[in-house]
């Protein structure tokens, strides 16, 4: 080996070292991986291959001339998961802690441009104490760089951001542009301005965890769309998530083999209780509808009044929208109508057909809903599932009443298949309220005013609280068994799968934000 070529072979070697990966407590190795190992556990063995491996960077001031480390504290390049490309950066903490600096952006910068000429996905693995300061503005327009290429490749190729460190100051917009973000319990966090400057400015005494940790965003914020409990489960829940999704936009997700048997389900039979007022669990029937074990929840730990996530139906990945009667009796409220929105435009960027389980009363009431922004909120629910032309079918499993009927994918904003069980309530408002609105002035004169409030809701819930008049009107395409219910989606998918719609050309729609 030449000289020259021994130097290079060493330099690629001291580069792998990191700036001192050998810190890390052997204590916590199995926790919170390094860099590299990160890199090394989520692709395919022996597919990475890294760009930029010899990149330092340009600073000389404040002695920055005397410490630099190859790579820059970010390792970038691609690889494969499960024989898919993608691209992948990594921030390395024990470096510089990670931080950016202009040649780190540069670099994360340079796999984006390459993801979205070639169309593949693009999955970074944050790491860092934010911007590095010796840098200035150089840092901060590194940043910027790096958000403006989010922008660009939003609804291009998917983004997916895991938290797997710190990710503080403007650091957090990055992730929070791209299409899913992972956290770790108890070893990342991220927030705007931390805990000391939040004492400073509002007098709270508050944690790094609490203000911004996984459980945090996981729960009361919705930042993060899914939470792991050490790295390891993380990168496999990245996994997890890429195999429900396409390489691009131009592209279907892979469909896995499938052979049509007995489709008939009849544990979706005995599902919704007798009484209209008794909740029950719409993840029973998700489970009786998909295909077995398919379903991977989204956002579970948030606004748990809806249920969003991906499944697989005869080896089709579809998304899934549902109410759910468990939490709030399945109301649309403020967050569960964003959180719904967001999924619905996510699947219909990247071809990915919509199946809606309704079972909803109405909007919340309250002061509390309606100061926060009910009425643009709920908006964007509707906004995203009337723009989506992705295939869309809708199956009503019990109430679909007053406007969040026309909002939960109604022909009317236009679903193309509609089915509905035979215990579906179809109206604008529940039988007892109609009632006593309409026949006021009856049940006020009437000897017994509570048995003709029941004789009227009985001749309401006749009329109305039933499916048959929807579809009378074609707004129900059939009503159907619940044991049936996989049977006629699977066909009623099978038969979209070459749906094409061209909107009306414009630049883009305005959603209300």
């Amino acid at each position: 080996m030449s000289d020259t070529n021994k130097q290079l072979q060493e330099k690629i070697a001291q580069a792998k070292l990191g700036g001192g990966q050998k810190r890390i407590d052997k204590q916590h190795a199995k926790k919170k991986l390094t860099a590299r190992e990160r890199i090394e556990y989520l692709l395919d063995e022996g597919s990475f291959e890294e760009m930029g491996i010899l990149v330092t960077h340009r600073t000389t001031e404040f002695g920055m001339d005397k410490q630099k480390f190859y790579g820059d504290g970010v390792v970038t390049g691609y690889g494969t998961i499960d024989e898919r490309l993608v691209y992948v950066f990594a921030q390395d903490f024990t470096v510089f802690g990670g931080s950016l600096s202009e040649t780190h952006a540069e670099k994360i910068c340079k796999i984006m441009d390459h993801a979205m000429r070639v169309g593949a996905p693009v999955i970074g693995l944050n790491d860092s104490g934010g911007a590095r300061i010796q840098e200035g503005v150089r840092s901060l327009g590194g940043y910027a760089d790096i958000f403006y290429r989010n922008v660009q490749a939003s609804g291009v190729v998917p983004q997916i951001s895991a938290i797997m460190g710190p990710c503080a100051g403007g650091a957090v917009y990055s992730p929070a542009m791209t299409d899913f973000t992972l956290m770790v319990q108890d070893s990342s966090y991220m927030f705007v301005t931390g805990p000391n400057v939040v004492k400073t400015v509002t007098n709270e005494n508050v944690t790094s965890e609490e203000l911004g940790g996984a459980r945090t965003h996981a729960t009361k914020s919705g930042v993060t769309h899914f939470t792991a409990s050490n790295d390891i489960v993380c990168l496999e829940q990245v996994k997890q998530l890429l195999s429900y999704l396409p390489q691009n936009n131009q592209t279907t997700p892979k469909m896995l083999p499938y052979e049509l048997g007995e489709e008939l389900r009849e544990e979706l039979e005995a599902i919704v209780p007798d009484s209209s007022n008794k909740p029950y669990d719409m993840h029973s029937v998700i489970s009786g509808i998909i295909d077995e074990e398919s379903f991977f929840e989204v956002h579970k730990d948030y606004a748990d009044n809806i249920i969003v996530g991906f499944a697989r139906l005869g080896g089709r990945s579809i998304g899934i929208v549902a109410n759910q009667p468990m939490s709030l009796a399945g109301v649309l409220d403020v967050d569960s109508s964003k959180k719904g929105a967001r999924f619905v435009r996510f699947c219909d960027a990247f071809n990915i057909p919509l199946l809606v389980l309704v079972d909803v009363p109405g909007f919340l009431p309250g002061t509390d809903q309606e100061w926060n922004g009910i009425i643009l909120n709920g908006a964007k629910l509707l906004y995203a599932l009337s723009e989506a032309t992705v295939p869309r079918v809708t199956l009503i499993t019990r109430k679909a009443y007053g406007g969040a009927y026309d909002v939960m994918n109604s022909k009317h904003i236009g679903a193309d298949m509609n089915f509905a069980w035979p215990t579906a309530e179809i109206a604008v408002m529940g039988a007892k309220g109609a009632s006593e609105i309409i026949f006021r002035r009856e049940i006020a004169a009437a000897e017994d005013p509570e048995l003709k409030l029941s004789e009227k809701e009985a001749e309401y819930a006749e009329a109305f609280a039933n499916p048959f008049k929807a579809a009378q009107r074609g707004f129900i395409d059939e009503v159907i068994q619940p044991k049936d219910s996989r049977q006629k989606l699977l066909k009623a998918f099978a038969m979209l799968e070459t749906k094409n719609v061209e909107g009306p050309k414009r630049k883009h729609g305005n959603i209300p934000l």
